[in-house]
């Protein structure tokens, strides 16, 4: 794509989204780190909390930050949605131009953030912070390069490779998934209904300091499943050239047999290898299978209108909220 550049040094208006999970110790300092970085880059700003259904005091530390900090909003969800599913929350709750989302463990650094704002300024929708070096352990790492696989897949741009949590973009973007309901959500392939000018920079990648991560391998790759058969027909395309060439195999057995009893007079010995054959062939049907199952459960969640939230409590002001300066 033909780099863009926008020769702009005025400060933006930015709301800034971070899906919270059991970290009641990390929200203070989110605050406190944000604050200076915020008053400098933007003219009105706002920080929204999105509580997911944690079960430590996060909602009470939320509240007490929002009564002091008028810039500071929170929403506490009925029970845990998912990441995505705060994030599209928070995403339409958001009032200002320019949208960042981030992690609760501070894993994304604050001071990271005019970088993406930077970026974005040269003309860009969607810019994603790609960590210099992962700070996760092997299985972590692992399901995470997997995961970016099926974003790719499903999101058909190569910045896909490098998508990451921590992202700045351009909020008028949301009004092209603004009917979007279901249950099973994927912020950054919603977000290439809006826009193909994506960008990735890299950025710094701290350590989690407090508490453990609360993704680990099977939740990664639940959440790839998820977005393999909740945005794109690739494990239909899959299956159908599976089910394709094993029928072939089994026409090129046919005629095999066929051939050797019409020339030879004999048929082919060996059950074994014609049970597993067999065996092959009914195990890709139930596999085909299994993947059409697949479908018709998320087009039922759909005809159930499942919310892919519910909101119990909003906390924060409402007023001007760049003049905030505590």
């Amino acid at each position: 794509m033909k780099k863009i550049t926008i020769l702009n040094d005025c400060k933006m208006n930015i709301s800034v989204i971070i899906p919270v999970y059991n970290s009641e110790q990390t929200l203070t300092a989110i605050v406190k780190r944000l604050q200076p970085i915020l008053e400098v880059e933007a003219t009105e700003y706002e920080l929204i909390f999105v509580n997911d259904g944690s079960s430590d005091e996060s909602w009470d530390v939320i509240r007490d930050l929002s009564s002091t900090h008028s810039w500071v909003r929170g929403i506490n969800l009925m029970r845990n949605y998912g990441q995505h599913n705060a994030l599209l929350c928070g995403i339409r709750s958001a009032r200002y131009e320019i949208i960042v989302t981030m992690d609760d463990d501070l894993q994304h650094p604050p001071e990271e953030v005019p970088k993406l704002l930077r970026k974005l300024q040269e003309g860009y929708d969607v810019v994603y912070g790609t960590p210099q070096k992962q700070q996760h352990g092997f299985w972590r790492d692992m399901a995470s390069h997997v995961t970016k696989l099926v974003m790719k897949s499903t999101m058909d741009v190569q910045v896909a490779r490098n998508a990451s949590a921590f992202r700045a973009f351009r909020s008028g973007i949301r009004m092209a998934f603004a009917d979007y309901q279901g249950p099973f959500v994927s912020i950054d392939v919603l977000l290439t209904w809006g826009t193909t000018r994506f960008a990735a920079i890299p950025v710094r990648h701290d350590e989690r300091r407090e508490g453990l991560s609360n993704y680990n391998f099977r939740k990664l790759l639940t959440h790839a499943v998820n977005m393999m058969t909740g945005f794109s027909t690739l494990p239909l395309r899959l299956a159908s050239i599976v089910g394709f060439g094993f029928s072939l195999f089994g026409f090129i057995v046919l005629v095999y047999v066929v051939g050797r009893y019409l020339f030879e007079g004999s048929g082919v010995p060996g059950f074994p290898f014609l049970a597993a054959v067999i065996s092959i062939f009914s195990g890709v049907q139930l596999f085909g299978l299994g993947i059409i199952g697949e479908y018709l459960a998320r087009m039922h969640y759909r005809a159930m209108s499942r919310p892919y939230c519910v909101i119990r409590d909003i906390v924060g002001s409402a007023s001007d909220i760049a003049k905030d300066r505590k």
